[in-house]
């Protein structure tokens, strides 16, 4: 994995650990204003190879998890890390993403997979939305054989247990992991937000404690 400090402040005591969505960077959220909290966001799922130790997790008073999309499947790998983290939200996801009831069909992610291409990429960001068109705020930056690498890892994982999520926010406009599957999923599991708003809901939001 690789990290990004969007906020980095000696002084705050409050912490939000974002683990990001396939093939994305900062751009999705780096509009949302941190205001006292320190940001850190996760993202490039090829490599699961990580030391959480040199953040210091511990030194925050409050710390809080989101996870978006693949985030939500990737973070229960690190589930001692993030057991303790005083609530954890999932956005658009589940801990069960390829899967035909619960997560994304798997024929479309085996067919994504072997089949990636610029074309598909860009299909893929622009589902991402209501209108159907490449938003210009958000870029992916690495190249097509690192993206199918990312999604072949993922499809690797095998989790042995689940993180426990405190609120799950479920979009009803998702056109990347379907509306009823994350539905079924999350009854019973966690609190169910839904919103009218599509897999990147993110421009719904203007700052990071609305998410919480």
């Amino acid at each position: 994995m690789q990290y990004f400090w969007l906020n980095k402040t000696k002084e705050n005591n409050k912490l939000i650990v974002f683990l990001n969505g396939w093939g994305m960077n900062e751009t999705p959220v780096k509009h949302l204003k941190y205001n006292d909290f320190n940001v850190l966001i996760l993202f490039d799922y090829k490599n699961l190879e990580f030391n959480f130790k040199e953040f210091e997790f511990d030194k925050y008073e409050k710390k809080y998890l989101i996870s978006w999309s693949m985030g939500v499947y990737v973070v229960s790998l690190f589930k001692n890390v993030f057991n303790s983290f005083d609530k954890k939200i999932a956005i658009n996801g589940t801990t069960k993403i390829i899967d035909d009831d619960f997560g994304i069909p798997k024929k479309i992610y085996n067919i994504t997979t072997k089949y990636l291409n610029e074309e598909s990429r860009d299909k893929f960001i622009k589902n991402m939305f209501d209108n159907g068109k490449l938003n210009p705020n958000i870029t992916i930056t690495r190249e097509l054989p690192e993206l199918k690498d990312e999604l072949i890892s993922i499809q690797k994982i095998v989790l042995k247990d689940e993180l426990g999520f405190d609120t799950a926010i479920i979009s009803k406009n998702d056109k990347i992991v379907p509306y009823k599957n994350q539905l079924n999923f999350w009854q019973n599991k966690a609190l169910i937000k839904e919103i009218n708003a599509t897999h990147c809901p993110f421009e719904e939001y203007s700052a990071w404690s609305e998410l919480l």
